[in-house]
């Protein structure tokens, strides 16, 4: 493959645009189940789209046509996101009507967004290693993370909150979102890992060093077990915790009082970011987690 692929996913994502706003145009006064009808065969159609654009190469990944996909479905959660911020209008106004009104609430405008930037930004970038034959298995594992954890909140709030009765067939729209994560992270993790050329001396020496000797790794250790206890009583999504708290859409009754602001971001950004530099530790120097290997006798 080359490089010409991933820019194809590129603009066929921007084709979004176009086609939300003749969506919303042809759609409106049709039924639930012809929205149901109608996006399915979109999503086909892009899929369709993505097989041309490699059909000379095609990618040894199939995952490949996943990421095309959902790249253009990321952008569409963007215009919705920007149409409920009143920066656009006209292009999902029957479909956040019709299909999926629950996507008014404040956490389902910053889950939109959440998709439609960070989510975007990793789709475009394993496509492109997949262009190049190249390794995604740290990003694709960060990127399942992510998406695993926004369904496991988005999806069960959907139908025990406000919109629980309004749930609409355009609902199972989000079956993909759950059967083919759960599909492409099997075939991320057995990807093999980076190996590094690390000296067996190094990793005896690191690895011989207890928790008190590693000041960093007693700090990230005491964070997840007060993260797991945390995690148990308020859950996960940080993103679009913060940003719901805040949100002019959550009920004012609901929302963080002014006096309390300054803590809730210092705490919930904290809570954030400690994850990803425990993330970032464990790639960067992976020593204390490696096998060792035994030394090639001398000849």
């Amino acid at each position: 493959m080359s490089a010409s692929a991933a820019t194809g996913v590129f603009v066929l994502s921007l084709t979004a645009i176009p086609v939300t706003y003749l969506f919303n145009c042809l759609a409106a006064g049709g039924s639930s189940w012809a929205i149901v009808a109608v996006g399915l065969l979109v999503l086909v159609f892009i899929a369709l789209l993505a097989r041309v654009l490699v059909k000379r190469k095609p990618p040894k990944d199939p995952l490949f046509y996943v990421y095309a996909v959902f790249a253009f479905t990321s952008v569409v959660n963007l215009i919705i996101g920007l149409e409920q911020d009143g920066i656009i209008d006209g292009f999902m106004t029957h479909y956040l009507r019709e299909g999926e009104p629950y996507l008014n609430t404040a956490y389902g405008h910053v889950i939109c967004y959440w998709d439609g930037s960070v989510h975007y930004l990793m789709y475009l970038l394993m496509v492109a290693a997949i262009a190049w034959e190249q390794s995604y298995r740290t990003i694709g594992l960060y990127w399942l993370g992510s998406i695993i954890m926004s369904i496991i909140v988005f999806m069960p709030g959907n139908i025990v909150g406000k919109y629980g009765t309004k749930v609409c067939p355009a609902f199972f729209l989000s079956v993909p979102y759950i059967c083919l994560p759960i599909w492409a992270g099997f075939r991320i993790y057995n990807q093999p890992s980076v190996t590094h050329d690390t000296p067996v001396k190094v990793v005896q020496e690191v690895q011989k060093k207890g928790l008190l000797r590693r000041p960093i790794d007693l700090m990230l250790a005491a964070y997840l077990i007060l993260a797991t206890g945390f995690c148990i009583f308020r859950g996960m999504a940080q993103f679009s915790h913060i940003g719901a708290s805040l949100h002019a859409r959550t009920p004012y009754i609901y929302r963080v009082p002014e006096e309390a602001k300054q803590f809730f971001l210092i705490l919930n950004i904290m809570y954030g970011i400690l994850p990803q530099l425990l993330a970032y530790r464990c790639v960067n120097k992976p020593e204390f987690f490696m096998k060792t290997k035994q030394e090639e006798k001398m000849e």
